[in-house]
């Protein structure tokens, strides 16, 4: 079992998404991995918790991966987009505090960070749908 604040794992600034296997820079986003478990399809866990910090005006731009994922929001507000395959916005949400927002294994996505003052936060729960969330 493993106990702890969030701020007592290491936060790590993201620097990259990648959409068709190519690299798109992200914008003031911080990751701290929670939990993880397993080895999933792309070399990352099979499994995880996540906890995101976006700066002010932070981005995370379209990217996609073989894990499916839930984001729940925690302080702040974001525009969250899903893209099809040729990177053209097919739905668009403003959410905030409470708001959950499930994407499922390559649909292409992203978010922004509405404020241009203010940090927004949200947890992230990942789950590699090839392993079936084994290991986790």
């Amino acid at each position: 079992m493993i106990v702890g604040n969030y701020m007592q794992f290491e936060g790590t600034r993201v620097k990259s998404a990648s959409f068709k296997g190519k690299a798109q820079p992200v914008t003031g986003v911080t990751i701290r991995w929670l939990s993880k478990a397993g080895k999933g399809k792309d070399g990352g866990a099979a499994y995880g918790l996540r906890h995101f910090t976006a700066d002010p005006g932070g981005v995370i731009p379209i990217h996609d991966h073989f894990y499916a994922q839930t984001m729940y929001i925690l302080t702040g507000y974001f525009e969250c987009f899903a893209y099809d395959a040729n990177g053209e916005i097919t739905e668009q949400a403003t959410t905030g505090p409470g708001d959950a927002v499930y994407v499922p294994s390559m649909v292409p996505h992203g978010m922004r960070n509405l404020s241009d003052t203010e940090p927004a936060t949200f947890l992230c729960c990942i789950c590699d749908v090839e392993e079936g969330c084994a290991g986790a």
